[in-house]
């Protein structure tokens, strides 16, 4: 019976679980499918769905049943990378495990201080890139950290206000210019409502909004009955349902992108992983061989298997993980002190990988403000400099205050203004960016809004009609009425019938009227954003929008950020393409990719709509072609971008993707290294990001390049280094044992001059400034490992010139100086030490002198010799560490001939250089 019971109970668990699992998704799908379908019907539609009232708003009892079925309105965040996560990410490495692997056979053989020796060396390497990465993750967190917002809603018949994360679909939101939309909102009322999408669509002038239903198929952009969680209110009021909440928001969709979008092992993690391969084939091949060698001579199997010991300590790189970690931590606290937070270490590296720069333009290569830059006025054009502050045409300076047109476009631009500048840069300006524009101009130019006010008193407010595109403002002054209008060129225009003259208004005729349209068509090339100004004296019942007499035109747009062109032509002096990604139309994309220096020559512009449904694996040739060579993507959308960062990365490229804004973001997580801007940027954007500029300078990332170039080229010198010493003491023991000597080096030893007198010579080469043409030279190839053929064939070289010098002088040392096989083993070990030394400076260019070369400028290089003679001489010469090494006293006869038998690579490797050179990147140019 208990178990019939329990059986019953669990499936009645089972089958609750269900009923509640399928009742609800039901209900998530028809919140999905209201929110994607809410644009296109009517209000009243949209409430009855909801089942809500748009007067009275939601019972109490209505939320409290939603907010269980639909959970909190907030984002799904990447959970908080723990401590322990950040731990083990430091032992994922081919060579660490290698290293785990060469200490647990130590255990096994009874060599307890080569397996410790072994272990202190992985902690070592664990804790630097722990501590590192650990800041990196929690200044990203403190970063990422935001305040709570509250919402004005609807409910019981009743406005109050609530925190954002309460909002449930239904709610009634009450919206005012300068809130922050927090739920996706279909709008039941709109009076002169306007939005800034530009988080969402990258598109930085606010879209106009409106009750009326869109069609079913309109894009993100063109949805006016909407407002979207994340987008931000510039202008006028409204009331908006709420039909989608946190995950189930556009938002919440892009968020969903971003962390389903996969992003890949770090280029650096592979070649690593790569050398990782090749190491553990080479060392169970040499010990295989050595131990065969050994038993056919005769040799103890017990002795075998610790020269088997020996060789796999003496072919792992011991000191690799812990330099190449430190020198990736070193370029990593370089940027941050250059206000660019990198999440992982192998980050730095990958972008001096980076072959192309795929670029967001609004608030990447933008300031995402718009300014005003030139006036069209009938006796010419004006150029605005400072701000507002100097004013200039053909060449002379223009006073506002004596020229008459010139001052009526400054006052009606302040006139027709619902935007605020804010007293101070805690309350900075709000209303819509060209609003703020136009009342900054008017400011600098000496005429605040408040005093023209007080000199033009407004009687009334025509707001903005989205059919007329035009909205005015009545003033007293001057004995009458004042009628200031702003709005489309080509509608302000229209209702013209004179144009201000230098003598007062003169007729606006066709040929006139021809004139102004070819000047707007020329300035919207410009890639200018254009407003009209008209006015005119009449009664205060006069109808506002006829018999204007036209003022001129003010050019807007979102200036380029004042370091972009150098940044980018330094880019481009290295080889790396920039390609711009803007949610702009192509004219405008085109003219602002010009003044960014994006390209000398004609710009290639694709619109978004070419490759909306272009699949990355299934694209053929001539599509692949047309997506790659060009220098603009025009009307581009989040899903877009993904695709296009698939496409670069199919066709070999390592990419580099920048963003602030949400819709930047799922791009950023596939790009190879993702940078968002961290003043401006959204919390999504940064979420996603590999790379945040604190400061949002994208001269930062030329920067960061270069500290990645370096980077690489250091680990290569260091690798070489590491690996022609390694290779020296496999041959060493190799030779050795094959050709029936005794036995040079043993197995601690070994791992003394791998862990001592190697590694900080290595490190210091990974702490060189680098060539100083590193940014004019090509990036490399992104298939290149890090060490390719002509490096191995370096690498055999200097390895096989140390062990002849260190064999002889073992052979010399035992046949000659009759040292005993004690002694020998010192002279071996002391040539060995000194060789490996001297090798540093086989590290050097080809084409740099030999006494003057980024390895003898290096003041480290020096440093670690210093070091290392020092901890030489108390290996030799100090008893328990002498005694531990089994290093027995070689004389000084012993001493001169280690000395000068460890000379030899030196000499060899810099005859090797000088005649059979590595060819550079910048030998390939």
């Amino acid at each position: 019976m208990p178990k019939k019971w329990l059986f019953y109970a669990s499936l009645g668990v089972l089958m609750d679980m269900m009923e509640r699992f399928v009742k609800e998704s039901k209900k998530r799908e028809m919140t999905s499918d209201r929110r994607m379908t809410a644009f296109a019907q009517t209000i009243e539609d949209v409430a009855k769905q909801l089942a809500t009232d748009p007067v009275s708003g939601l019972s109490a009892a209505q939320v409290r049943r939603r907010l269980e079925t639909h959970g909190p309105n907030q984002l799904r965040r990447a959970g908080r990378k723990s401590f322990f996560a950040i731990l083990m990410h430091q032992f994922q490495s081919l060579i660490v495990w290698l290293l785990t692997g060469a200490a647990a056979l130590s255990f096994m053989m009874g060599d307890l201080p080569e397996a410790l020796a072994i272990i202190v060396v992985l902690l070592i390497n664990g804790l630097i890139g722990l501590v590192t990465e650990l800041r990196a993750t929690r200044s990203m967190e403190a970063l990422m950290q935001i305040a709570e917002v509250q919402t004005r809603v609807r409910r019981g018949g009743a406005e109050q206000l609530i925190p954002a994360q309460e909002l449930v679909p239904g709610d009634v939101v009450v919206l005012d210019a300068g809130d922050v939309v927090t739920a996706d909102l279909r709008l039941a009322e709109a009076s002169n409502l306007q939005a800034n999408e530009s988080v969402l669509t990258g598109e930085s002038v606010p879209v106009g909004k409106d009750v009326a239903p869109v069609r079913a198929d309109a894009v993100l952009g063109d949805r006016t009955s909407m407002v979207f969680k994340g987008t931000s209110i510039t202008q006028g009021a409204g009331v908006g349902l709420v039909v989608g909440t946190g995950m189930q928001t556009e938002l919440g969709q892009i968020s969903d992108l971003v962390q389903r979008s996969l992003s890949g092992a770090a280029p650096l993690e592979r070649r690593l992983d790569q050398l990782g391969h090749r190491l553990i084939w080479l060392t169970v091949a040499l010990a295989i061989l050595t131990i065969g060698a050994g038993l056919l001579h005769g040799h103890n199997i017990m002795i075998m298997l610790q020269t088997g010991v020996a060789l796999a300590v003496a072919a792992v790189p011991e000191g690799l993980p812990v330099v190449a970690t430190l020198c990736l931590a070193r370029g990593m606290w370089r940027m941050s002190a250059r206000n660019a937070l990198i999440r992982q270490l192998s980050s730095v590296e990958t972008l001096g990988a980076t072959t192309v720069i795929l670029t967001d333009k609004t608030g990447t290569l933008t300031e995402n403000r718009m300014t005003v830059v030139r006036y069209f006025l009938a006796g010419g054009d004006v150029a605005v400099q400072d701000h507002g502050a100097r004013f200039v045409t053909q060449g002379q300076a223009v006073d506002p205050a004596t020229d008459d047109r010139l001052g009526w476009a400054l006052r009606l631009g302040a006139f027709c203004n619902n935007a605020k500048l804010g007293a101070d840069s805690r309350n900075g300006p709000t209303g819509d960016p060209m609003e703020i524009a136009l009342l900054a101009t008017a400011q600098a130019a000496g005429m605040p809004r408040a005093d023209l006010l007080a000199t033009y008193p407004e009687e009334r407010e025509y707001a903005f009609d989205p059919g007329l595109k035009m909205m005015a403002t009545v003033h007293v002054g001057d004995g009458g009425y004042l009628f200031a209008v702003k709005g489309a060129p080509e509608a302000v225009i229209a209702a013209c019938t004179q144009v201000a003259g230098a003598d007062g208004p003169v007729p606006l005729d066709d040929t006139a009227r021809r004139d102004w349209s070819d000047r707007q068509a020329q300035a919207a090339s410009d890639g200018l954003r254009l407003l009209a100004f008209a006015m005119k004296y009449a009664d205060a019942e006069s109808p506002p929008f006829d018999a204007l007499t036209l003022v001129g035109l003010v050019g807007l747009r979102d200036p380029i950020r004042a370091e972009v062109p150098d940044a980018i032509a330094a880019s481009r002096s290295a080889g790396v393409r920039v390609v711009m990604l803007t949610g702009d139309h192509a004219d405008t994309a085109r003219a602002i990719a010009q003044q960014a220096g994006l390209s000398d020559g004609e710009l290639n512009v694709v619109e978004g709509a070419a490759i909306a449904d272009l699949d990355p694996e299934t694209a053929d040739d001539q599509q692949r072609a047309q997506m790659l060579d060009a220098d603009v993507f025009a009307r581009v959308t989040p899903e877009t971008k993904l695709t296009l960062v698939a496409m670069f990365q199919n066709a070999g490229h390592v990419v580099a993707m920048t963003g602030d804004g949400v819709n930047d973001a799922p791009a950023l997580k596939k790009a190879d290294i993702g940078i968002a801007m961290g003043a401006h940027g959204t919390q999504v954007a940064q979420e996603a990001a590999d790379m945040v500029l604190r400061d949002d300078a994208f001269s930062s990332i030329v920067a960061a390049m270069r500290e990645g170039r370096v980077i690489f080229d250091n680990i290569r010198k260091f690798v070489v280094y590491l690996m022609s010493c390694n290779v020296s003491e496999v041959l060493v023991v190799g030779i050795a044992v094959g050709g029936g000597l005794p036995m040079p080096l043993l197995p601690l030893q070994i791992l003394f001059l791998n862990l001592v007198t190697d590694v900080f010579p290595a490190f210091a080469l990974g702490l060189g400034q680098g060539d100083e043409h590193v940014m004019q030279q090509p990036p490399r190839d992104p298939s290149e490992s890090i060490i390719d053929k002509p490096r191995w064939v370096l690498i055999a070289v200097l390895g096989l010139a140390i062990t002849m010098a260190t064999l002889g002088a073992f052979v010399l040392a035992l046949y000659w100086l009759m040292l005993g096989i004690g002694g020998a083993i010192t002279v071996a070990f002391v040539t060995l030490a000194l060789a490996q030394l001297w090798n540093v400076f086989n590290l050097r260019d080809h084409d740099a002198e030999f006494l003057r070369n980024d390895v003898t400028r290096n003041p480290y290089v020096w440093g670690a010799i210093v070091l290392c003679l020092g901890l030489i001489a108390m290996a030799v010469w100090l008893p328990p560490l002498a005694k531990m090494l089994n290093l027995d006293p070689p004389g000084a006869k012993g001493l001169l001939l280690a000395a000068g038998a460890s000379v030899v690579p030196l000499i060899f490797g810099q005859l090797w250089i000088r005649f059979a050179p590595i060819p550079t990147r910048h030998d390939r140019t």
